[in-house]
C-alpha cells in the first residue's frame, strides 16, 4: 500500500508503518462505544464538600506548597478560528446574524476596542469594520485565543496569556516561582514570545515573584493519517500522504514531559477578571489540597502493601469511597496494589448550565472494576444517550494532577491512556472530502487509566470565550 516516499514521509514525521496501520485499522472498524454505567452525581461519584472541608483543603495545599514543585499547564495551541467564525461569515459571505448585530452595537464594550478604533479605516462600514477585527487591522482571526484582547483594566487591558499569568502569580507558585507551560502552534510560538517578553517583567514586578514560562508543540509524531471516504489513504495533489493533529489528547505527550508534583491543567480562554477571580483561586488551592491527601493515603497503603500482611478491607475501603473506584467482589492485594499505583486526578465539576463539556459517568472497565471518567457525547452510544441527559454537573477542563509515583519517581502517562477510544469526523482539504481521526481528548480517553476524583465548584470558577460575544458576558467585563 505505501511507496518508498510514503515510508520516508512516515518516517519523517516520527511515526512508524505498525502505527499507521493501526490507525486506517480504526477507520474501517470505528471506535468502540464507552462502557458507560450510570452519570456521576453528587454522593455517588461527586464529592460535595462544605465550608470547613473547602478550607481545610485550602489550607493543606498552602502550607505544603513550598516544598513541591508546582507548574500551571494550559494548552493554548491553534488559531481562534471558532470564536470568529460568525465574523469571517459576515465578511466572506456578507451573512449578517444577530450575533453580529450584538457586536457591531457593543464594540466600545470590548477591550480592544481602543486597539480597533486605531486601525479602523477612514469611514469604515460594517462590514470593513469586522474585517478589521479578524483580517487586516487586529487579525484577530488568524491569531491564537491566548494572543487576543480579553480584558479592560485601568492601567491597560490584557491580552488571555496575560490572565494566566496573573493567576500562576496567585496559587501556582512555590518558593517565589511560579512555573507556567503554554502549549502553542509552531507559527505561533514566536508572537506568545514576543509577548511575554514585554509583559513578564512587569507581572514579576507586580507581585514579587519570578515566572518560569515554558513552551512546546504538539509533537508529529501524534498526528493521524487522513482517509478519503472509502477509507484508503488521502493523497494530496503531490501525491504525498495527508497527516492531520490528533486533537488535544495528543498533548497527553507534552505533559508527560512535566517534571512537577503538582501540575495544575487549565484552558486559554477559561479566565476572568481581577474583580471575579477570587472563587478560581480558593478552588485551585482546594482541588490541590483533596489531591494531596488523597495521594498521601495512596502511597501508605501501596507501602503496607509492598511489605505484605496487612488488612486488605481499610484499603478496598479507601480505594471504593476516596478514589471512587469499585472494585468486583473477589479483588486481591494484586489488585488494589494495581489501583493505587495509578497517576491522580482531582477535576472540578460545575452544575450543568447548558454549557457545553464532557460529562462526569462511572464506567465499566476490563479488570471488573467500575471508575470515573470525563466522556463526550460522541463516546457513548444510541442506546446510553438517555445517560448525558441525567448528567447534573460537566466538566470545565479544571484539573489538578499527581504524576509521581509512591517512590518520586515519575509515571509514564502513556501507559495510562485508552487507545481504543476516539472518533472519527468528516473533514476536507483541497475541495475534496476526507475522513479526520482524532484522538482520545487529554481529559477523556488520554487520562482514562488514572485515578480520577470528581469535585464539585461553583460556575464561577468557569468562564470560557467560546465565541467573541462571549466577551460581553459579566464575567469579562
Amino acid at each position: 500500500m505505501f511507496t518508498e516516499q510514503d515510508l520516508q514521509q512516515i518516517a519523517d514525521h516520527g511515526l512508524t508503518v505498525a502505527r499507521v496501520e493501526a490507525q486506517l485499522e480504526n477507520f474501517r472498524r470505528g471506535f468502540p462505544w464507552l462502557n458507560v454505567v450510570r452519570a456521576a452525581s453528587p454522593g455517588d461519584g461527586i464529592l460535595m464538600l462544605d465550608a470547613a472541608q473547602a478550607d481545610a483543603a485550602a489550607s493543606r495545599y498552602e502550607k505544603a506548597a513550598a516544598g513541591l514543585g508546582v507548574v500551571k499547564f494550559v494548552p493554548a495551541s491553534g488559531a481562534a478560528t471558532r470564536m470568529f467564525k460568525e465574523l469571517f461569515a459576515f465578511v466572506n459571505e456578507g451573512k449578517r446574524t444577530p450575533g453580529i448585530d450584538t457586536l457591531l452595537s457593543n464594540l466600545e464594550r470590548f477591550a480592544f476596542w481602543p486597539e480597533l478604533k486605531a486601525v479602523l479605516p477612514e469611514g469604515a462600514d460594517d462590514r470593513a469594520t469586522v474585517n478589521a477585527i479578524v483580517n487586516d487591522g487586529l487579525n484577530y482571526g488568524h491569531k491564537p485565543k491566548g494572543l487576543v484582547t480579553f480584558h479592560a483594566y485601568p492601567e491597560g487591558a490584557r491580552k488571555a496569556v496575560e490572565e494566566h499569568l496573573v493567576e500562576g502569580a496567585a496559587y501556582a507558585s512555590s518558593n517565589g516561582v511560579a512555573r507556567i507551560h503554554f502549549t502553542v502552534s509552531p507559527e505561533h510560538m514566536e508572537g506568545f514570545k514576543e509577548l511575554l517578553a514585554r509583559k513578564v517583567p512587569l507581572y514579576e514586578k507586580c507581585f514579587g515573584i519570578r515566572y518560569d514560562i515554558s513552551f512546546s508543540v504538539q509533537k508529529p509524531s501524534t498526528d493521524t493519517i487522513a482517509v478519503n471516504p472509502d477509507n484508503t489513504p488521502f493523497r494530496q495533489e503531490d501525491g504525498r500522504l495527508l497527516f492531520r493533529p490528533a486533537g488535544h489528547g495528543a498533548l497527553i505527550e507534552n505533559l508527560n514531559e512535566i517534571d512537577a508534583d503538582v501540575i495544575f491543567i487549565k484552558n486559554i480562554d477559561n479566565v476572568t477578571t481581577d474583580a471575579r477571580r477570587g472563587d478560581t483561586i480558593r478552588y485551585k488551592k482546594v482541588l490541590a489540597g483533596v489531591l494531596l491527601e488523597l495521594q498521601e493515603q495512596a502511597f501508605e497503603y501501596l507501602r503496607a502493601l509492598e511489605v505484605g500482611g496487612c488488612e486488605l478491607t481499610p484499603i478496598a475501603e479507601f480505594i471504593e469511597r476516596r478514589l471512587c473506584v469499585k472494585l468486583p467482589a473477589d479483588y486481591d492485594s494484586a489488585l488494589l496494589r494495581a489501583v493505587l499505583d495509578r497517576p491522580i486526578r482531582v477535576c472540578g465539576m460545575v452544575r450543568n448550565e447548558g454549557e457545553p463539556g464532557g460529562g462526569p459517568f462511572w464506567v465499566g472497565n476490563p479488570d471488573g472494576t467500575e471508575s470515573l471518567q470525563i466522556a463526550e457525547s460522541s463516546q457513548i452510544g444510541p442506546d446510553d444517550q438517555p445517560l448525558m441527559k441525567a448528567a447534573t454537573h460537566f466538566n470545565p477542563v479544571d484539573l489538578v494532577c499527581g504524576v509521581k509515583t509512591s517512590k518520586g519517581g515519575k509515571f509514564d502517562l502513556r501507559q495510562y491512556t485508552d487507545p481504543s477510544t476516539g472518533f472519527i469526523s468528516s473533514k476536507s482539504s483541497g475541495g475534496r472530502e476526507l475522513r479526520a481521526q482524532e484522538l482520545p481528548g487529554l481529559w477523556n480517553g488520554a487520562m482514562a487509566r488514572w485515578n480520577t476524583v470528581f469535585v464539585d465548584v461553583p460556575i464561577t470558577t468557569f468562564s470560557p470565550v467560546k465565541v467573541v460575544q462571549d466577551l460581553l458576558r459579566p464575567q469579562h467585563q
